[in-house]
């Protein structure tokens, strides 16, 4: 049942994204070239669509932190505070220059397959193989 639950809440998301463009990297794109404010290219569309991923978030943390367990778990786990290190600064740090770079991220991609754009096969790639690069070096 959980994966039910989990397939569907997927499909739900990917729904939104591609509802809202997000799978468009030129949307993306848009948002992140800081110098077309001025002259009406710059599209704010993927800061809204934040504001509200982060208030849905908030909201549905809120109501769900008061119940004394999951529905399918049998504990909540939640993160503790981080400490600051190069692995916690370094991931961060890639994956906003290739998002900066393609205008994909790991969600908008997999939505963008099913347009088959070379472009999202190729970042799909690059990102696989960085996951395993990360993977690999974090064992040694």
């Amino acid at each position: 049942m959980a994966v039910l639950v989990q397939f569907g809440i997927g499909l739900l998301f990917g729904l939104g994204l591609v509802l809202a463009g997000m799978s468009d990297p030129a949307k993306v794109l848009n948002f992140l070239d800081l110098a077309a404010i001025g002259d009406g290219g710059w599209d704010p569309s993927l800061a809204l669509v934040m504001l509200g991923a982060v208030i849905v978030t908030f909201l549905g943390y809120r109501r769900v932190l008061r119940r004394d367990r999951p529905f399918f778990d049998t504990r909540f786990h939640m993160p503790g505070a981080p400490r600051l290190d190069l692995r916690r600064v370094t991931g961060p740090v890639i994956f906003g220059i290739g998002w900066g770079i393609a205008g994909f991220c790991p969600a908008p991609v997999l939505t963008a397959l099913a347009t088959g754009g070379g472009m999202a096969w190729a970042f799909l790639g690059a990102m696989l193989g960085g996951m395993a690069t990360a993977r690999w070096l974090g064992a040694r």
